[in-house]
């Protein structure tokens, strides 16, 4: 389980988290026993950066947390995102760009094969940067991808994507990759949601290279169910709330 209360959560509420109150809440995490915790978008703002840096710099993250850093498949916030983690011991870099047919029509405007682009060019550098940044300090550096939008994208063309990104990133057993497979907007019954898990899952062709990650968000109130199915259904790992908080509608 990864907690994403740092990031989704603070979205959610009426006034987010100060610099002091993340810290205090990133420890209360810590000592509830999350090894695994999203701190944030660091190349979104100054503040969510100033945080991170603050947990390196403060020596805050025990050695057995992995801390999370989520980025968009842009090569200047990449950039920004590895200044943020530099120093950290234990670091996933989480990256992303939306696959959804309504968006590749709407904000890309581009076919599959541009939005493939995207995620590989992201993955390139992601790998070129770990590699400089663990000759440099010995981070121990994992990388994970979301297809945003997973729950309105066609099946196929999520697994194609992934596909691609593993092989770009040179996943294998011994070096999974993590897949995370948002349910960005539920708009299906959890069983339709764990169908979609199960054809990802037996379609993929890198499958023991990945570790299946799921997000699930609460639009009609079923996200709990779906990430119980979505486990059923193949998935090793869930990314959620303490408290339910979470972009608009709430996280498992």
């Amino acid at each position: 389980w990864c907690s994403v209360d740092l990031r989704d959560g603070n979205q959610a509420l009426v006034n987010p988290m100060n610099l002091e109150e993340k810290l205090l809440f990133f420890q209360t995490l810590v000592d509830i026993g999350f090894k695994e915790i999203e701190v944030g978008f660091p190349s979104a703002s100054e503040t969510e950066y100033e945080i991170l840096r603050a947990l390196i710099d403060r020596n805050l993250i025990p050695d057995d947390v992995t801390i999370q850093v989520l980025v968009q498949a842009r090569p200047h916030l990449i950039t920004k995102t590895f200044e943020a983690i530099s120093g950290a011991k234990n670091v996933i870099v989480h990256f992303y760009n939306s696959t959804s047919t309504l968006q590749r029509k709407v904000v890309f405007h581009t076919d599959m094969q541009g939005v493939i682009d995207i995620a590989v060019e992201g993955a390139k550098l992601i790998k070129e940067l770990t590699e400089q940044e663990v000759a440099k300090t010995g981070a121990n550096i994992r990388f994970e991808y979301s297809p945003e939008s997973f729950s309105g994208t066609e099946m196929d063309n999520a697994v194609l994507i992934c596909d691609k990104v593993l092989e770009t990133l040179g996943a294998t057993p011994e070096h999974k990759v993590i897949l995370n497979l948002p349910n960005t907007v539920e708009g299906m019954m959890p069983n339709q949601h764990a169908d979609q898990i199960e054809y990802f899952c037996r379609h993929l062709k890198g499958r023991d290279s990945a570790i299946i990650s799921l997000h699930p968000h609460n639009d009609r109130g079923t996200a709990t169910a779906a990430t119980e199915l979505g486990i059923l259904a193949g998935a090793d790992r869930v990314e959620g709330t303490l408290f339910g908080n979470g972009e608009r509608t709430g996280n498992v």
